[in-house]
């Protein structure tokens, strides 16, 4: 990245950074029991009573800090997804790896698996996706984004049978879980960690990268005009946002619209350089992610939603919205 391009990249990710820690700040605070910034602050610094500084350290840092990774690896997947697909409206969850990882997952929830295998399970079949999407759509000759879609759209139709089928053979004991899990839930996120460890080693791998995506995004042959290496890159495109897609989909289930509102509307606002798309999808989807799982825990609290169903009541709105606007 150039110096030229530095100025115009810092403040909209220097307001986006600031949203973030206020998203994360919030979700320390705000739960069953609410936290004065006062209290807050005496139990960062460790002299909080023994109950505040179990909630922040042991049950809220963790889920908020697993919120944003997952977000912004969503967010970072969509964004990736719609360059190598040239669709602004594109979705890892639409190319079928969320399906693939829910079936593998509940299969692992039947057969009475613990928590780390389900979440291998729901790894390994994101992967399974991944390559059966790329494998079809290749078939004997080369793939195009609009034959990559299509199977993705009729592979995730496939898994979403699978699915129904499943829950329809399921014990009746065993399917809350399931379709707490089917729906997005962050109450069993785990460790925080690898969804943020995966955000950093993107943000910084794929920062060399910005002014070759640009110009993939205006088409094949025209990057190949100038001297992209399509192939490689659109490949690498693939494998960096199913890996993120899956990363998220095992730390906290099927979250939806993350991946599709969130680098659009930045788009509406930022532009199309991906320099800034992709850094500012990362902050952004985190903190969208935050602020939904804290409305999740506390709009009915001691009682909790599902953070899936707190993004599907903002996503549904807000892309009819942007399609009404862009029905021209």
């Amino acid at each position: 990245m150039s110096l030229r391009h530095m100025p115009r990249v810092w403040p909209p990710l220097c307001v986006l950074g600031l949203i973030s820690v206020a998203a994360i700040l919030l979700a320390l605070a705000l739960g069953s029991i609410n936290l004065s910034p006062q209290e807050l602050w005496a139990t960062v610094l460790g002299n909080g009573s023994p109950l505040h500084q179990t909630l922040l350290w042991e049950l809220r840092l963790p889920r908020a800090l697993a919120a944003f990774g997952t977000g912004a690896l969503l967010a970072l997947a969509g964004a990736l997804m719609q360059v190598l697909l040239r669709n602004p409206l594109a979705d890892p969850y639409v190319l079928g790896l969320s399906g693939g990882a829910a079936v593998a997952a509940l299969l692992a929830m039947l057969a009475g698996l613990g928590a780390a295998l389900v979440s291998l399970a729901a790894f390994s079949g994101a992967l399974l996706s991944t390559l059966l999407v790329f494998g079809l759509a290749h078939g004997g000759g080369s793939w195009t984004p609009a034959r990559l879609l299509l199977t993705g759209i009729v592979l995730a139709s496939g898994w979403g049978a699978t699915i129904t089928f499943l829950l329809t053979i399921s014990p009746v004991e065993q399917l809350p879980g399931m379709l707490y899990w089917l729906m997005g839930d962050m109450a069993y996120a785990g460790s925080p960690w690898p969804v943020l460890s995966l955000a950093a080693i993107a943000a910084v791998s794929l920062a060399p990268f910005g002014r070759s995506l640009n110009v993939l995004a205006r088409g094949g042959l025209q990057a190949a005009a100038l001297g992209v290496a399509v192939r490689p890159v659109e490949l690498g495109l693939y494998a960096a946002a199913s890996l993120a897609t899956a990363v998220a989909v095992t730390t906290a289930g099927s979250v939806g619209f993350v991946g599709l509102m969130v680098p659009h509307m930045l788009r509406l606002r930022l532009g199309s350089d991906q320099r800034i798309i992709l850094p500012a999808s990362l902050l952004a989807g985190g903190a969208l992610l935050t602020l939904a799982d804290t409305l999740a825990r506390t709009v009915i609290a001691p009682q909790q939603l599902p953070v899936g169903v707190i993004t599907a009541l903002l996503g549904v709105p807000s892309f009819l919205y942007l399609l009404h606007r862009s029905r021209g």
